[in-house]
């Protein structure tokens, strides 16, 4: 049970950066989608994310390498979707809904580069997804929503005082509100790259990675 957990996680994980890279390997949406599927089932089955060795790289490049390989026998993948774990995979098309706009690659970026931007998109959608479900369970829906363009990109005085404003509320409860969903938000980005991280050190890098991917202020 919890080794299915754990590859619900992964696959959560790296639905959008698989497909990102499929995408930008020339597949159409309709072709990536199912060459993705087809991929995930034969990581489930084979289970080769019990080969990765931490010492020798990241789960994430280890992952990138097997796409590719798999890519390169794509004339098998029209066939091989539709044998064992179709019915468990197509689940996985829900699990990163609103991801479509990840699914794609700009016009300056590689196959690998695009990946690597979805990676860290989903990490911190997936995070942002959790932060919200603690807001909900703890009856702070609408504020977590009014202060959500705060929690990757820093405020500034002239943001807290109009959010302040609008929620009749002083601008150091807003301030301290802030503090305490970015600090939250940085915990739970961490344990998601905990997940695939070898040690400390790797986890630390990953998150420079991150960073660097996005662009964004997640400190």
């Amino acid at each position: 049970m919890e080794s299915r957990q754990a590859l619900d996680a992964l696959c959560r994980t790296y639905r959008s950066p698989v497909l990102t890279y499929v995408r930008g390997r020339g597949y159409s949406a309709e072709e990536a989608e199912d060459l993705a599927q087809t991929f995930f089932t034969r990581f489930i089955e084979r289970a080769f994310h019990a080969h990765a060795d931490p010492a020798r790289g990241r789960f994430r490049a280890f992952l990138l390498t097997s796409l590719k390989h798999f890519l390169n026998d794509a004339n098998d993948a029209a066939s091989a979707v539709k044998r064992g774990g179709e019915v468990y995979l197509r689940s996985l098309s829900s699990l990163a809904g609103g991801d479509d706009n990840l699914s794609s690659i700009e016009d300056t970026e590689t196959p690998e580069r695009a990946f690597e931007r979805a990676w860290a998109h989903s990490v911190l959608q997936i995070a942002l997804d959790r932060l919200r479900a603690e807001a909900s369970a703890a009856g702070k829906s609408g504020l977590f929503d009014r202060l959500l363009e705060f929690l990757v990109e820093r405020p500034d005085d002239v943001d807290y005082a109009r959010v302040a404003n609008d929620l009749n509320l002083r601008r150091n409860t807003v301030a301290v509100a802030v503090h305490r969903l970015r600090h939250r938000m940085r915990a739970l980005v961490r344990e998601e790259l905990a997940h695939t991280a070898a040690d400390d050190e790797d986890l630390e890098q990953e998150l420079e990675e991150l960073h660097h991917s996005l662009g964004a202020v997640i400190q």
